[in-house]
């Protein structure tokens, strides 16, 4: 398995101007160490966001909606009370 050669080697490197193209990553440790960071960083502003939205819209909407049922409700009551 070793000796496989990848294919777009071979198509670069044939021909006058061969194309350069190489597939090693030239990535220093520091710049790993950075770009995983960075991803742990947006992960983890993603998940905040989703945080915040879920909070807005699914438990402050269901907090202000079942208010306004027991309102409405409420009002009709004592309006069938009151009569």
């Amino acid at each position: 398995m070793t000796d496989v050669k990848d294919l777009s080697q071979i198509v670069a490197n044939k021909g006058k101007n061969p194309l350069i193209i190489s597939a090693v990553n030239h990535q220093s440790p520091a710049d790993a160490e950075l770009e995983r960071k960075l991803r742990e960083l947006r992960f983890k502003q993603e998940l905040r966001k989703n945080w915040i939205l879920f909070i807005a819209r699914d438990v402050v909407m269901f907090s202000v909606i079942i208010f306004f049922v027991f309102a409405v409700s409420g009002y009709s009551l004592f309006m069938h009370i009151y009569r």
